[in-house]
């Protein structure tokens, strides 16, 4: 009786301890999967981290804007696009006194006016004005291409010169033959001095407004100009500053060409954008009454 519950005793003893070795073996194999699992998990996440970053970066890259760069990069010297010619049939007497504008950016910006007051005595005087301005447009990522701009500010140069204050008779009307297009705008102002005949012609060049303003008077009894013969000369004028923006950026022509420039197909030539012509839009000039009666004391 004693060996025997000696032996079951030994039995259970033997039953605890397997219980206790398999409760260890499954308390250390838990850690195991558990690392091995968090590692799996960690793997799955860096990649699909990547995976994100990579797509991110792609549509980033993709999605930046482009606009395709302006066609004229530079301005012709404004006191230099007219001829010789033309200067003395427009301002006789003040050919040679060309007034170039102030600019802070001569490549976008320029501007030159010339006075002239031809006096006949008792007979009175005639007196001319004449002044081109030049407004260059490069092209923005943020607002657009350069000859969309000019075209923009094309279109406002018309709306001012046909809403002029205190215009008379105004009339416009297509101009053919000069850059990508252009326009006439012509009118009377009525001034102590006499009546004083506004020529007013914009046109645009692929990335660039030329406006010309011409007025002429007879003043002290002279006989006031034909506004025919005027417009004329303006549409001369307009068509030769054209000429020299597409020369001076190397398109042929010229400032006393007489043929218009074609539009320029040709290979950018500005390829970096520049926010500074949108800053600084030119006003087209009107007949100066400081200038007419200055005119009016000589004769």
């Amino acid at each position: 009786m004693q060996r025997r519950a000696q032996r079951d005793q030994g039995d259970q003893r033997d039953q605890r301890a397997k219980r206790l070795n398999r409760v260890l073996v499954c308390a250390a194999a838990v850690p195991v999967m558990l690392v091995a699992a968090g590692c799996s998990s960690d793997s799955g996440s860096s990649k699909a981290g990547g995976d994100a970053s990579a797509a991110a970066a792609s549509a980033s890259a993709s999605a930046s804007p482009t606009v395709e760069a302006a066609a004229y990069s530079k301005l012709p010297e404004p006191c230099a696009v007219l001829s010789k010619k033309t200067l003395g049939d427009l301002v006789p007497e003040g050919k040679k006194s060309g007034k170039e504008g102030k600019s802070d950016d001569t490549a976008t910006r320029g501007s030159c006016s010339w006075s002239s007051l031809d006096n006949n005595g008792v007979k009175g005087s005639q007196f001319r004005w004449l002044n081109v301005s030049l407004l260059r447009f490069d092209s923005d990522v943020s607002r657009g291409p350069g000859d969309k701009l000019a075209q923009e500010y094309y279109e406002k140069q018309v709306q001012d010169a046909r809403s002029a204050e205190g215009a008379k008779n105004a009339k416009s009307e297509p101009v053919t033959g000069t850059g990508d297009e252009a326009t006439l705008v012509r009118y009377d102002l009525k001034k102590k001095e006499g009546t004083f005949k506004q020529q007013t012609v914009v046109a645009r060049v692929e990335n660039v407004v030329v406006t010309v303003d011409y007025n002429g008077a007879g003043l002290a009894g002279e006989k006031t100009p034909d506004a025919g013969d005027l417009s004329k000369d303006a549409k001369k004028a307009a068509k030769e500053a054209v000429a020299a923006v597409a020369s001076a950026n190397g398109d042929g022509g010229g400032s006393g060409g007489s043929a218009s420039p074609s539009p320029s197909k040709s290979a950018s030539k500005s390829a970096s954008p520049s926010a500074s012509a949108s800053k600084s839009a030119s006003k087209s000039a009107s007949p100066s009454a400081s200038a007419s009666e200055s005119a009016a004391k000589k004769s």
